[in-house]
Order: C-alpha cells, then sequence, then structure tokens
C-alpha cells in the first residue's frame, strides 16, 4: 500500500472515531449522528487526499532533484577517469565540477594541446551538455 493511501485511511479512520465520540456527547436521532458522521468523513477524506497528494509531489520533486544530482556525480567522475587515463594531463592541477550537466574545468596545463585534449575528454563524456574550459596554459 502506498504512502498517501495509508495516509487517508488513518487519517478517515481517526474523524471515524472523533465522529463516534461527537454521537455519544450530543442527543439526537440515530439519522442525524450518521450523516454528520459521514459528512465529517468525506470532507476529512478530501482533506487527507489533498494532503497526500501535496506530499507525494513534493516527495516527487525531491527524488527529480536528486536524480540530477547523482547524474552530476556520475559525469564528474567519467571526466575525471578520463582525464587520469590520458598520458600527459596532470590530474592533480586539474578540478573537474558538474551542475545540471555543464562540466567545468579549472586549474592549469602545461600546453594549449593539453588544454585542448582535457575539453575534448570532458565532452565526449555521455550526458555532458557543455564543457567550461577555465584551465590556464602554464607552460613548464
Amino acid at each position: 500500500m502506498k504512502a498517501p493511501e495509508k495516509f487517508k485511511l488513518i487519517g478517515i479512520s481517526m474523524l471515524l472515531v472523533a465522529g463516534l465520540v461527537a454521537c455519544d456527547k450530543k442527543p439526537g436521532p440515530a439519522e442525524t449522528a450518521g450523516k454528520k458522521l459521514d459528512q465529517t468523513v468525506d470532507s476529512a477524506g478530501k482533506k487527507m487526499g489533498d494532503a497526500a497528494d501535496s506530499v507525494g509531489e513534493k516527495m516527487s520533486a525531491q527524488s527529480a532533484k536528486a536524480g540530477v544530482a547523482i547524474e552530476d556525480a556520475e559525469i564528474t567522475t567519467k571526466v575525471k577517469a578520463a582525464i587520469f587515463a590520458e598520458p600527459g594531463l596532470k590530474t592533480l592541477q586539474i578540478s573537474v565540477d558538474t551542475i545540471n550537466g555543464v562540466v567545468t574545468l579549472t586549474g592549469s596545463v602545461n600546453s594549449q594541446a593539453s588544454r585542448d585534449r582535457a575539453n575534448a575528454l570532458a565532452s565526449a563524456v555521455a550526458d555532458v551538455k557543455r564543457v567550461e574550459n577555465q584551465l590556464i596554459v602554464k607552460p613548464k
């Protein structure tokens, strides 16, 4: 059973109990009490349904954000691995950061060719939307 359905069921049960307690305290015909109880349960069910829907929407939004963060971390790891595997690139002098699929390279390299190679490696990784190459060329 999904969490929103559990919330609805719990809420309706609580209101049913509250309605029964209210019936015992107020004198009146059973039909009137039953009608009021039905109205209370219907109203509570709607409110609980609305609340459960709101919680579900918020959870979906958070899940989507978490998915993007995981995807960005995966992209960063793949770019770092590609740079590390490339002979001639000093990986300790290159930092990689990814936000929403945009990879930013910072640090320094020995030549323009190394700068271009790091850019090409980052661009080749799946799901990279764009590379912001901020690497500085510092010849030996």
